[in-house]
């Protein structure tokens, strides 16, 4: 435990609120802990004390870009996906209490247990120090490099379609060329084709989110 505070850069005035935080449902069933020692209603807290803290940042950041970019920007940097990250850069995985079955079955590497977990450690700091102790984490892990803020959360596929439109008689079609990886945390390859000739390819951890990566990639590769 004193690594992952060292990693947050929050040592807690109350260890049993991190403890619960990184203790899944399946170790608490196990363990008789009852439903209130799992890390559920933390998560339900984390996610309330993220979405704010992001969107007072993006509205304070960001003072001319409408509600609708906002929105999509909120939503990407607090979706599961970037949330796993957040998970990995911190070991996360390493300190999770899991039943048996579930540790068995791969879930300390489970993308929705990583995110779940982060969520419940914010809400862990948020109880422990306070908004601003929060605060500063979130801004450390997840607001610290938007570099790439006109990309995030962009849709490349609705993109792509309206470059292609601009000429008539163009048919895109994506197609799933590969997959691999364990069920719990697998990995899919896509092409995007036009007119039957493949333009770009992309993975990701969903079929859709390799559709995205394929239409940037055919983005990129259309627009140089």
């Amino acid at each position: 435990m004193n690594t992952l505070e060292e990693t947050l850069g929050y040592r807690f005035q109350n260890p049993a609120l991190l403890e619960n935080a990184l203790t899944h449902s399946s170790y608490a069933n196990e363990h008789h802990a009852g439903h209130a020692q799992c890390n559920e209603r933390l998560e339900f807290l984390g996610d309330s004390v993220l979405g704010m803290v992001v969107a007072d940042y993006l509205f304070r950041s960001f003072d001319k870009m409408p509600e609708g970019d906002l929105t999509r920007i909120r939503a990407s940097l607090v979706c599961e996906d970037n949330l796993v990250l957040v998970a990995r850069a911190w070991k996360l995985g390493d300190y999770l209490k899991l039943g048996k079955g579930e540790a068995m079955c791969g879930g300390r590497e489970r993308p929705s247990i990583q995110a779940d977990a982060v969520e419940a450690v914010l809400a862990a700091v948020y109880l422990d120090g306070g908004i601003a102790q929060a605060r500063k984490i979130i801004h450390h892990f997840i607001l610290s490099d938007l570099s790439h803020l006109d990309q995030v959360g962009r849709d490349f596929k609705t993109s792509l379609q309206e470059l292609i439109q601009r000429k008539s008689g163009q048919v895109l079609t994506y197609h799933l060329v590969g997959q691999s990886g364990p069920d719990h945390a697998k990995v899919f390859q896509m092409e995007v084709h036009l007119n039957g000739t493949c333009i770009g390819q992309g993975e990701g951890r969903s079929k859709k989110d390799a559709e995205q990566a394929a239409a940037k990639a055919a983005l990129s590769k259309l627009q140089a």
